[in-house]
């Protein structure tokens, strides 16, 4: 295990990164991919896949935050104002998201055992909570596709900085040597 370091993320902060990463292009998929189906098996199959890859991705900012508040000394600068709102703008979608996600489930009465866990239990789906659901149905899919957006930017922004040779980020989260 490597330590994060001023020049470069260590072992953890980058299994962190890129699984957090990985949930992010698989989240629309999942969210997708029921409406292919007519069959509602595996309508529910992919439904729940969403609902299980948008908790671990919860999981995982929360210990991604820990982490890096954990190491905030020791950790690469960031290279700018427009670089810090960006990264600040993901992790509150990342935590924003999920948390809506959780409120709609939540408000429709329907149980909750993500990763295995049960979280809450269900209720008669007749004693709804509407403002839950509806902000649930307003705002969840509408910010996935802002941070699908923005991490794709992210990573368009992080090959950019490659290319014109200035604050060559990518080898502070890949294992790819400097561009000289």
């Amino acid at each position: 295990m490597t330590p994060d370091s001023t020049h470069r993320y260590g072992s953890v902060s980058r299994w962190l990164h890129w699984g957090m990463a990985l949930c992010i292009v698989l989240l629309p998929i999942s969210a997708l991919l029921p409406d292919l189906f007519e069959d509602r098996a595996v309508q529910s199959f992919f439904r729940n896949g969403h609902k299980q890859i948008g908790s671990l991705m919860w999981v995982l900012i929360w210990l991604r935050a820990a982490w890096a508040w954990a190491c905030r000394h020791q950790r690469p600068p960031s290279v700018g104002l427009l670089a810090k709102l960006g990264h600040w703008a993901l992790y509150a979608l990342m935590v924003l998201i999920p948390s809506i996600g959780l409120l709609r489930q939540y408000g429709s009465g329907r149980a909750f055992s993500p990763l295995g866990l049960p979280l809450f239990p269900g209720f008669d789906p007749s004693q709804k909570i509407e403002w839950m659901v509806e902000l649930g149905g307003l705002l969840h899919g509408e910010l996935g596709w802002a941070l699908l957006a923005l991490a794709f930017g992210h990573a368009a922004m992080a090959f950019w900085h490659r290319r014109t040779g200035q604050n060559d980020v990518l080898p502070r989260m890949m294992n790819v040597a400097p561009k000289s």
